[in-house]
C-alpha cells in the first residue's frame, strides 16, 4: 500500500516537473522570465550594453523600455541603430534640443520607434538590386522603412534602409532579434514637420505683420505712404522678376524690393531650415551644396521669402545631379540658371499640383528663369515635369512645407525646351525702285508750268 502511495506521488511530481519545464522553455523562447524581466540574452540588453550608447540613452529618456519589452515578448524585432557620431556631432543642435524637451516626448518616441521593425530581418533577407525596394512597417504609427540595395559597380551590394547605408549588418544577433548599424539617423516626416512648425511659430510669434509698400507701376519706385493703412500680410506689389538680384553679367547692386526694415518672415532661417531638412532627409546633398557653396541662391531665396514671396523648389536627387556633365556646369552662371529653372514663384504642394494636372491635363508653371516655364502633366499616378528625355517625376513629395517654402523631390534635372528655329523661306530678290519725293515748292512750280504748257523746262517735272 505504501509503495502505491509513494509511486503515485512520484508520477504526480514528474508530471508537474514536465509542465514547469515546458513553460520555462516557452518563456525562454521569448527571453522573458516569469516576473516580466528581460532575459540577459535579449536584444534589448545587448543594445543597452553595446557601442550604440547614444541611442540607448535616448531609449531610456523616451521611457520606451517597457514598450520594447512587450514587443520582444510578442515577436522578434530588428533595430537599426545609428552610430554615436550621427547622434552626437552630425545632428542639428536645435533638433536635438527639440527632441529632449519634455513637451516633445511623443516626437522622440515616434523617432525611435521608426528605427525598429517588429520582425527579424537579417542581412541575408535583403532584396536584390533588381527587385526594387521592400516595405516594412515599424513600431511607430504608420511609419514605413524601405529596404533596398545600391546598383552599379561602385556601390553595388551596399544595403540601404530608406537612404541610409547599413555600415554594420548583423552587428548584434540574439534569439529574439538583431541590430544593424547604420550611418545616420532616420527622421520621420511627421517629426520633421513638427520641428519645423515649432521653429516657424517661435520665429514669428512676436513679429507684428505689416503690409508691403506700394509700387508706382509707371516709375517702378516706392510710393509715399498713403493715409490709408495697407492691410497686414498683403502680398508684394512688385513682381518677383523685379525683386530678384541681378544676373552674373550685371553689377552686384542691391535688387529693388517691397520690403522694409521690419520683415514679415525670417527668410534666412526658413531657407536654412529647409536645407537642413534636405540633408537630414538624405539623397539631396548635391542640391544643398549648389544652393549654399557653389552659388549664392540660398541667400537670395532667404531675401525673397523675407520680402513676402513664396517659393516651390523642385529638388533633383543626387542620382540625377550626378548625370550633369562638366560642360553643363562650366559656363559662367550655368549653375544659377539650372537652379532658377527648378524654382517656381508659387506655393505648391504635391496634392495641389496633382489636382491641377488631373483637372487641366497639362499645366505650365512660371519659373525664376524668365521667360521659360516648366510643364507638368499626370503620368503613372504622379506628376511628370518636362517632356521627352528631359523629364522628371515627382519622386519624394512634400520634403519640406512650411507655408512659405515647399520642396518637392524629383528624379531628374530639368532643362528648358529648345526654341525651334524658324525656317526662313527662300524668296527671290526683287528690286524696288523708290522715287524721290518732291518738295511742295517744286510741286507748285510744276503745276504752274503745266498750266501754260511749259512743264518740260524742268526735268524733275
Amino acid at each position: 500500500m505504501d509503495r502505491c502511495i509513494y509511486g503515485c506521488s512520484a508520477i504526480t511530481l514528474f508530471f508537474f516537473y514536465f509542465i514547469l519545464t515546458a513553460s520555462a522553455l516557452e518563456s525562454g523562447h521569448h527571453n522573458v522570465t516569469g516576473s516580466g524581466q528581460i532575459n540577459s540574452n535579449s536584444v534589448l540588453v545587448a543594445l543597452l550594453d553595446s557601442r550604440y550608447t547614444e541611442l540607448a540613452e535616448l531609449v531610456e529618456k523616451a521611457l520606451l523600455l517597457q514598450t520594447l519589452e512587450d514587443a520582444v515578448g510578442r515577436h522578434n524585432i530588428t533595430i537599426f541603430a545609428p552610430r554615436n557620431e550621427a547622434l552626437e556631432r552630425d545632428l542639428d543642435p536645435d533638433f536635438k534640443r527639440f527632441l529632449l524637451q519634455p513637451g516633445n516626448l511623443k516626437s522622440l518616441q515616434m523617432l525611435l520607434l521608426s528605427h525598429i521593425i517588429p520582425k527579424r530581418v537579417g542581412s541575408n533577407e535583403w532584396p536584390e538590386e533588381n527587385s526594387g525596394r521592400v516595405k516594412h512597417v515599424t513600431l511607430g504609427n504608420d511609419q514605413v522603412l524601405h529596404l533596398s540595395k545600391l546598383k552599379g559597380t561602385n556601390g553595388g551590394g551596399r544595403r540601404l534602409v530608406n537612404s541610409a547605408v547599413i555600415t554594420r549588418p548583423d552587428d548584434l544577433t540574439r534569439p529574439d532579434g538583431l541590430i544593424h548599424g547604420i550611418e545616420r539617423l532616420l527622421i520621420p516626416r511627421s517629426v520633421q514637420e513638427d520641428f519645423n512648425r515649432r521653429r516657424s511659430l517661435r520665429s514669428i510669434s512676436a513679429v507684428l505683420p505689416e503690409g508691403a509698400p506700394e509700387i508706382d507701376p509707371r516709375t517702378n519706385r516706392l510710393k509715399k505712404p498713403a493715409s490709408a493703412a495697407v492691410p497686414a500680410g498683403s502680398p508684394p506689389v512688385l513682381p518677383i522678376q523685379s525683386a530678384m538680384a541681378p544676373g552674373p553679367s550685371l553689377a552686384p547692386a542691391p535688387a529693388p524690393g517691397p520690403g522694409g526694415a521690419r520683415k514679415h518672415f525670417n527668410g534666412d532661417a526658413q531657407v536654412k531650415d529647409f536645407i537642413h531638412t534636405l540633408l537630414h532627409y538624405g539623397g539631396y546633398n548635391e542640391m544643398a551644396d549648389i544652393l549654399v557653396n557653389l552659388t549664392s541662391l540660398a541667400t537670395e531665396m532667404g531675401r525673397l521669402v523675407s520680402e513676402g514671396y513664396v517659393l516651390t523648389v523642385l529638388a533633383p536627387n543626387d542620382e540625377a545631379m550626378a548625370k550633369l556633365t562638366t560642360d553643363q556646369l562650366s559656363e559662367p552662371g550655368a549653375p544659377e540658371q539650372i537652379m532658377y529653372y527648378h524654382i517656381i514663384p508659387e506655393y505648391q504642394t504635391e496634392e495641389s499640383m496633382y489636382n491641377s494636372v488631373r483637372r487641366f491635363g497639362k499645366v505650365k508653371y512660371e519659373t525664376l528663369r524668365f521667360p521659360h516655364k516648366v510643364g507638368a502633366k499626370e503620368a503613372d499616378g504622379s506628376v511628370k515635369f518636362g517632356s521627352g528625355d528631359r523629364s522628371a517625376y515627382l519622386f519624394d513629395p512634400d520634403i519640406y512645407t512650411d507655408g512659405r517654402i515647399s520642396v518637392q523631390g524629383i528624379d531628374g534635372v530639368l532643362f528648358p525646351e529648345e526654341e525651334e528655329e524658324s525656317v526662313k523661306k527662300s524668296t527671290g530678290s526683287v528690286k524696288k525702285v523708290v522715287q524721290q519725293r518732291r518738295g511742295k515748292l517744286l510741286e507748285v512750280a510744276c503745276r504752274m508750268l503745266g498750266a501754260i504748257g511749259k512743264d518740260s523746262y524742268l526735268s524733275r517735272c
